[in-house]
């Protein structure tokens, strides 16, 4: 009489098969969110809002610095949330940023994230001015931690002041632009804002300041129409 074997392995198998599978869907299906909105502004040491008189005689001398900055109003990046939060770019160029015609690269940068962050919610700002500010913000010397105001007056896009200091250390203030800031009355937009936003209106920059000793230079770039003041969105 022939014998017939039962092969033991599909019998082995089937509880760690069954594990496994109990694992892999307790994984999380999505990756952890990215959404949030805010205000946004920058400014230069070269004119923005120009004519091309005045735009010529800068390019290539000046316009190699600059601040950005954006006021996160709610939203979370990666799952973080950064609501009511700031961060600050601070860059030094080798040649005028937005000239078409000679690379600005390479670009030194300071990032500034604000004090009353957590660590995690620090890492996650640092990340999210990276991820906003491009090639920019590849090449950060040094991440500093400052407390950061942010202001806003003014009921409307045409009287809205707004105002960005972290510390001591880097500060903007812009007006909006009026006819009196009008010379040549050929002026438009020469050089666009240094990142992706929403709604970008050039402005009058009456305070752009740097202190810090990272860059190897300090400034001061007052009384300039060389910012541009927005609002910006990011959403994954």
């Amino acid at each position: 009489m022939r014998r017939i074997f039962t092969h033991p392995l599909p019998v082995l198998l089937a509880a760690p098969l069954f594990a496994l599978s109990a694992w892999a869907s307790s994984l999380p299906t999505t990756a952890p969110s990215t959404s949030l909105h805010g205000e946004y502004l920058e400014a230069r040491t070269a004119d923005v809002y120009t004519g091309p008189c005045f735009a010529n005689s800068e390019v290539g001398l000046t316009g190699d610095l600059a601040v950005m900055g954006w006021k996160i109003e709610q939203g979370s990046f990666h799952g973080v949330s950064l609501d009511g939060l700031s961060v600050m770019g601070v860059l030094r160029a080798s040649n005028t940023l937005g000239d078409v015609t000679a690379s600005a690269y390479p670009i030194k940068s300071v990032i500034i994230v604000d004090a009353r962050a957590t660590a995690d919610q620090r890492r996650a700002l640092k990340e999210f001015a990276q991820r906003m500010g491009g090639d920019l913000l590849n090449d950060v010397v040094r991440v500093d931690v400052q407390p950061i105001d942010f202001t806003m007056a003014g009921n409307s896009v045409h009287s809205r002041r707004l105002c960005m200091q972290a510390g001591s250390e880097a500060k903007l203030e812009t007006r909006p632009l009026n006819e009196g800031d009008q010379i040549c009355h050929n002026e438009a937009v020469w050089y666009p804002p240094l990142t992706h936003v929403d709604h970008a209106m050039p402005a009058f920059t009456v305070a752009h300041d740097f202190h810090g000793n990272e860059l190897g230079t300090v400034w001061s770039s007052p009384e300039k129409r060389s910012a541009f003041v927005a609002t910006f969105s990011l959403q994954d």
